[in-house]
This record gives structure tokens, sequence and C-alpha cells, in this order.
């Protein structure tokens, strides 16, 4: 008989992307709901093309703003997509398939990076399984400081989706070093809540295992150029987080 799926996204300013990840869902959807923060370009305009259910609401953080989005949905079951993401053509595939058999469980969607132009294939970014399929009775976003994580009230099947799903990350390396930048700062303030300490050294430890771990035991060497970009703004984000981690401890003391 198949079930009904809702298909969420949260916006701010994405008239570069959105209308390619609403297009990806076009087939596979029976709702789309757009949470928006208040955009000022022409995401709103873009999102009525495709017949999305646009909602304006005050940024409240990403799990907050992802429950309330789901809260929103008519139906149980959940794909949740981020306004830079598209499911390939394999992807919206396997996942009618699913659709059509009826879902179980939770499904893995194996995102695939593009940064700055070139697919990244390893550099710890490949392969990148999320849970972006789930029943929302059963499921919640946690997580105030960082990354947001979908937690579960009971033991769920993972099922693989076949295909990808494409992820437009990084237009340019300034804008990666920006958002490193920003997610290093915001993890420091999280494990110093949890009172984790840094030491004087492990700014600088943390760069070289950081570097070295993403380029050569993580393969990025193999994503040319851009694979050592990656691995080179990643160890210098880490550097910055253990950075701030040691002022905040000394503001402790």
């Amino acid at each position: 008989m198949g079930d009904s799926i809702s298909v969420v996204i949260i916006t701010y300013n994405e008239e570069i992307n959105i209308a390619r990840a609403l297009k990806s869902v076009i087939e596979v959807a029976d709702e789309i709901i757009v949470l928006d923060s208040f955009s000022t370009d022409n995401t709103e305009q873009i999102c009525a093309q495709y017949g999305a259910k646009f909602i304006k609401r005050k940024w409240q953080g990403y799990a907050r703003s992802k429950n309330y989005v789901n809260n929103l949905a008519t139906h149980n079951w959940i794909l949740s997509l981020d306004a830079d993401e598209e499911l390939d053509a394999e992807m919206a595939t396997d996942i009618l398939k699913y659709k059509q058999e009826g879902f179980h469980g939770v499904y893995l969607l194996n995102r695939l990076t593009n940064y700055c132009g070139t697919w990244i294939r390893h550099s710890s970014w490949y392969p990148d399984k999320k849970v972006r399929i789930f029943d929302k009775s059963i499921a919640k976003w946690t997580g105030a400081f960082v990354h947001e994580e979908l937690v579960f009230s009971e033991n769920v099947m993972e099922t693989l989706v076949k295909g990808h799903l494409n992820h437009y990350s990084y237009h340019s390396q300034k804008e990666h070093r920006f958002r490193a930048d920003k997610y290093s700062v915001l993890t420091a303030q999280k494990m110093n809540k949890m009172g984790e300490k840094a030491s004087l050294l492990k700014p600088f430890y943390s760069f070289v295992f950081r570097f070295f771990s993403m380029y050569f035991i993580r393969a990025g060497f193999l994503d040319g150029r851009a694979g050592f970009q990656i691995a080179l703004i990643s160890a210098k984000s880490n550097v910055l987080k253990y950075k701030t981690l040691r002022k905040l401890n000394q503001q402790n003391d």
C-alpha cells in the first residue's frame, strides 16, 4: 500500500541552492515544508514555484528548528534535507521503492560533498552516512551548541539507500575557513561547559594530528589540491578550537 512522506528543509537566503534541492525531491514528496528565518533574497518565491509550504519563524537553533518543522508535517515519515543538498537520480528511485513497499526503521543517505567544484571521496568526508528518513513519532533532534543529532525512543533497523545525497558545501576556501572557525569556537564552548581542559601544547598537537589524519590516513591526497586545502583548513580550525578552550578554561579559573 505504501507510505506518504513529508520533505522538510530549513532555509535562510538559499536562492542559490533551494531550486536544486526542491527539484530533486518533487517525485518523492507528498508534501514539502520549508522553515525559513526571514530570508531577504528570492528563497520564498522559488519555493512557491515548487508548491512548497513556506513557514517563517525566528531562528531558534538547528535542533529546535528541525523539531518544530517536523511537528508541522502532515505525515509521520520525514525526509530531512538541507537546502544545499539534492538526491541524485539513483537515490530518488530507491526511496520511491521503499516508499511503495512501506518504510521500516530508519534510512541512511550517503552524502557526497562538492568542495569548490571538486567531488570529495576521501579526506574523512566520504563515505558520510546520515539518517535522513525516519518516523517523527519516535525521533527527536538534540544538540544546543554545534551539530544536531537525531535520537530515537526505541531501537530501529537501519537501511542504506542506494545512490548519493549530493552536498554542495563550500564555493570558496574563504567560506570554508569562516564556517570551520565558527564551529570550532562553538565546539570549544561546548567542551568548556562539559569541564574539558586543554594543555599549552594541545593546539600544536591537534594541528599535526588533524592534518596527518585527514591527508594521509584518510587519503585526502587522492582528492588532489582540494584534499590538501580541506586538511589544512581543518587543522588550522582545530588549533583555534583548543586555543579558545584554553582561554575559556583560564576565565573559569
